[in-house]
C-alpha cells in the first residue's frame, strides 16, 4: 500500500544535489527544486502558494472570513548530507494531503489554514539553524546575511542565486499577524512507539537544552617514569566526570545528558594525558529540574577535579528553554486519536524542531509519527503508509474539532 504522502516522499527524496544519497542543503539547486515541487503540490491541494524572502514554501487555504485567524501547519524540506526521506519533509506532505481532503470533502473551517515548507530548520550549510522558522518570529537580523558555508558563499549571496531578495527578509515575519497556532506533524526520530506497537502520539513539550564544551587541563608526562599516585591525568579525571554525568542524569526522570565528543592532548601511547575536551549536552521538559541537576554536576565535576589535582573548565555555547505544547490542542489530538481506537500516548521531544522556535509568537501543538527502528538522519528512515493514513485522518479530525470549539466559544488567535 503506497499513499500519496509516501509517494510525494519518494517524489522529493529523488530530487539531491547527490546522485549518491539524499542531500537538499539549504539554498542549494535541489533544495530550491524541492521548493517549486512543494509548490506544484499545493495549488493542486486548492491553495494560493508563494516564496517568502528567505526561502519557505507556503500554501493558503483561505475561509470564508478575511478577518479569521490562520492556522500554520508544516515543518522543513531542508535535510542533512546523506539524509533519508521522512525527517521534516513527512510534516509538509501529511499537511498538503490534510489540505486536499478537507477541499474534497467541502468542509469549511472558521480560519484560514496556511501550509510551510520551512528552509535550514538542520542548520547544515551555515554557522545557524532554524533559520526559516527564525525569520517568521522577526529574529533575523543584518548580521546573518554575512554568515557563510564552507565554501565561503554567503547566506546573501545564497539567497539571491535562488531569485530571493535577501533584503527583504523582514517580509517573511509573521509577528503581527492573527495567528490561532502552528501544528507540526513529525517522525518519532526514536525507538518508543514502534517498541509499544503505536502508529502515533501526542507530543506534550519539546525538551531544552543547554550545550558546554569542559576542559580539563592536568600535567602531561612519560609514562614510564611518573608514578600512579603522582599523576595528574586530565584523562582519568575527564573519565570520571562523563560517568558521574550519566549517573547523575540516571537518576533524574524526563532528563537526558550525553557527552559526544571528545579530544586528548597529546594523544600518545606513552604519555599522560594532559589536557581532555569534551562536550556535555544536557536536556529535559523540565527547564528549572535541569538547571538543578547542572548545578548538582557543576559542583561535583568540581570535587572531582580537586581531588585528581587538575583543573575544570565549562563553557556554555547553546542554551534554548523547553517549550509547551498548547494544552487546547493537546486535548484535541488526544480525542483525534481516541476517536480512532488508538491507545492515547504522550511522548516529550528531546530533539528540537521548528514548533519550539514558532513557540515564541504562537500557542504550537506536535504529533509524532512510528518510524521503523527509531532511526533518523539516515538513508534507513521508514515511516510505513499505514501509518501515513493514520497521521492525514488524525490531523483532519483535529481541524475539525478546533473548528468547533471555536464556533462554540468564539474565535481565540495568538497565544493563550
Amino acid at each position: 500500500m503506497t499513499t500519496r504522502v509516501i509517494q510525494r516522499c519518494r517524489d522529493l527524496a529523488a530530487i539531491s544535489d547527490s546522485d549518491r544519497s539524499i542531500s537538499r542543503i539549504y539554498l542549494s539547486p535541489a533544495y530550491l527544486q524541492g521548493l517549486q515541487q512543494t509548490e506544484e503540490w499545493m495549488l493542486q491541494a486548492g491553495m494560493e502558494t508563494w516564496i517568502d524572502a528567505v526561502g519557505n514554501v507556503w500554501g493558503r487555504y483561505a475561509c470564508k472570513d478575511p478577518q479569521a485567524p490562520t492556522l500554520i501547519l508544516g515543518s522543513h524540506l531542508d535535510t542533512v548530507p546523506n539524509a533519508g526521506m521522512f525527517d521534516g519533509i513527512l510534516g509538509v506532505m501529511v499537511a498538503i494531503e490534510a489540505v486536499d481532503r478537507l477541499k474534497e470533502q467541502a468542509i469549511e473551517l472558521p480560519f484560514h489554514i496556511e501550509v510551510v515548507g520551512l528552509g535550514d530548520e538542520e542548520g547544515v550549510r551555515f554557522d545557524a539553524s532554524m533559520l526559516g522558522s527564525r525569520a517568521l518570529i522577526g529574529k533575523w537580523e543584518d548580521e546573518l546575511l554575512e554568515l557563510t558555508d564552507q565554501n565561503a558563499k554567503s547566506l546573501e549571496s545564497a539567497l539571491e542565486a535562488c531569485g530571493l531578495n535577501p533584503q527583504d527578509y523582514a517580509s517573511a515575519s509573521r509577528v503581527n499577524d492573527n495567528l490561532l497556532g502552528f501544528w507540526e506533524v513529525h517522525m518519532e526520530q526514536g525507538p518508543v512507539l514502534e517498541a509499544e506497537d503505536i502508529p502515533i502520539s501526542v507530543v506534550s513539550a519539546i525538551a531544552g537544552a543547554r550545550r558546554f564544551k569542559v576542559t580539563i587541563e592536568g600535567q602531561a608526562g612519560h609514562a614510564g617514569t611518573v608514578p600512579m599516585g603522582l599523576r595528574q591525568d586530565a584523562l582519568t579525571a575527564a573519565s570520571e566526570v562523563v560517568l558521574m554525568i550519566e549517573k547523575t542524569a540516571q537518576q533524574n526522570n524526563n532528563l537526558l545528558a550525553t557527552v559526544g565528543h571528545l579530544k586528548v592532548f597529546p594523544s600518545a601511547v606513552n604519555v599522560i594525558p594532559g589536557w581532555v575536551e569534551f562536550t556535555v549536552d544536557i536536556r529535559s521538559d523540565d527547564d528549572a529540574l535541569r538547571e538543578r541537576v547542572m548545578n548538582l554536576i557543576f559542583h561535583s565535576s568540581e570535587a572531582i577535579s580537586m581531588s585528581r589535582g587538575v583543573e575544570i573548565y565549562w563553557s556554555e555555547y547553546h542554551w534554548a528553554p523547553a517549550k509547551q505544547c498548547a494544552p487546547r490542542f493537546r486535548q484535541i489530538f488526544e480525542e483525534s486519536i481516541a476517536q480512532q481506537k488508538i491507545h492515547v500516548r504522550t511522548l516529550v521531544s528531546g530533539a528540537g524542531h521548528d514548533a519550539m522556535t514558532v513557540a515564541e509568537i504562537t500557542d504550537i501543538g506536535m504529533l509524532f509519527v512510528r518510524c521503523r527502528g527509531g532511526i533518523s538522519h539516515h538513508p534507513d528512515e521508514y515511516v510505513s503508509a499505514e501509518d501515513a493514513e493514520i497521521a492525514v485522518n488524525t490531523l483532519v479530525l483535529a481541524l475539525e474539532k478546533l473548528a468547533e470549539s471555536l464556533q462554540e466559544s468564539g474565535v481565540e488567535s495568538s497565544k493563550d
